[in-house]
């Protein structure tokens, strides 16, 4: 005897209607009349018990309930989607769909127009959203908030994670034009005398740098700190202070500045392209992701995955 089950579609609707909060925006994202939507939301109030959204002046607000349930729902409607979605073919020029990039700083001034460009050309329906990185932490990876992420592979990415080398890179000293470290030999001892601002954040390796000043009896003047590269090239571009900054990332955001190798030994360090595995077989993830490694070939002129 055949059992019944919960009708699954309403998982679509009511992720819709959470991500929404609207019956009628819900029904334009689903293609269906506000009436319906009206009673696919009551059906959903009867399975669940609850009334998941209710009046509140002239919109509605979640219940706890439906605001405990939205980004488990919002997963499963993704899980749902990646897996019946066709492997092997996609219309790139049917394609509607917004990709969500977290990348470090510098990556989307740098190699963003190029990307976009690309997409343009390829798919002029979908849509590129740029997030900013500021930690190695994989869960957005995970959850499906992100699709593709760029950075160093460190320990506190998850180990399912897929990493595909882009480009390596390597720290500089940036400071505005006409600066004094902008003529002559920058020696470790000019370097260190500068009035820095140093970029902090986790995993970023810049600590080798005072490491190996330090073994030389030196240590930078650190002025001022600040959270990204871009914030650190305009206080220095502005003013007498001395950046330190990746080489390639930031080729767009140091334009009429001089920039120096660093006077003291540091390694260079990998950029790689990071996705959950649960996209690999994606067709339309895999298409931008070639995009991604030849916008950087375009723009760094570096070898395809390196």
């Amino acid at each position: 005897m055949a059992m019944s089950g919960p009708d699954l579609n309403l998982l679509f609707t009511l992720d819709a209607l959470l991500q929404q909060g609207s019956v009628a925006g819900a029904g334009r994202k689903l293609g269906l009349s506000p009436s319906a939507m009206s009673r696919a939301l009551a059906r959903l109030r009867t399975v669940t018990g609850d009334p998941l959204l209710v009046r509140a002046g002239r919109g509605l607000v979640a219940t706890p309930r439906a605001e405990a349930m939205r980004d488990e729902v919002h997963r499963l409607v993704e899980d749902a989607r990646a897996i019946l979605r066709p492997a092997d073919t996609v219309d790139l020029y049917r394609l509607d769909r917004t990709f969500v990039l977290r990348t470090s700083d510098g990556f989307a001034e740098t190699i963003g127009p190029a990307l976009i460009q690309r997409v343009a050309e390829e798919a002029p329906h979908v849509r590129i959203r740029f997030i900013r990185k500021l930690d190695k932490d994989s869960t957005g990876l995970r959850d499906g908030e992100i699709d593709l992420e760029t950075g160093v592979v460190g320990i506190s990415i998850g180990p399912e994670v897929r990493a595909q080398a882009l480009f390596e890179d390597r720290y500089v000293g940036v400071v505005r034009a006409g600066h004094p470290l902008a003529r002559g030999k920058v020696s470790a001892e000019r370097y260190a005398g500068g009035r820095h601002v140093l970029v902090t954040r986790q995993g970023l390796g810049l600590g080798a740098i005072d490491e190996a000043l330090e073994m030389i009896g030196l240590a930078r003047t650190i002025v001022t700190t600040v959270d990204g590269f871009a914030a650190a090239l305009a206080l220095a571009r502005g003013s007498d202070l001395v950046s330190t900054v990746p080489e390639r990332h930031t080729i767009g955001l140091r334009d009429g500045m001089e920039t120096f190798a660093l006077p003291v030994e540091t390694d260079a360090f990998t950029i790689s392209l990071l996705w959950h595995p649960r996209m690999e077989g994606d067709a339309a993830h895999r298409w931008l992701r070639q995009l991604v490694r030849k916008a950087c070939v375009d723009v760094l002129q570096v070898a395809p995955g390196g």
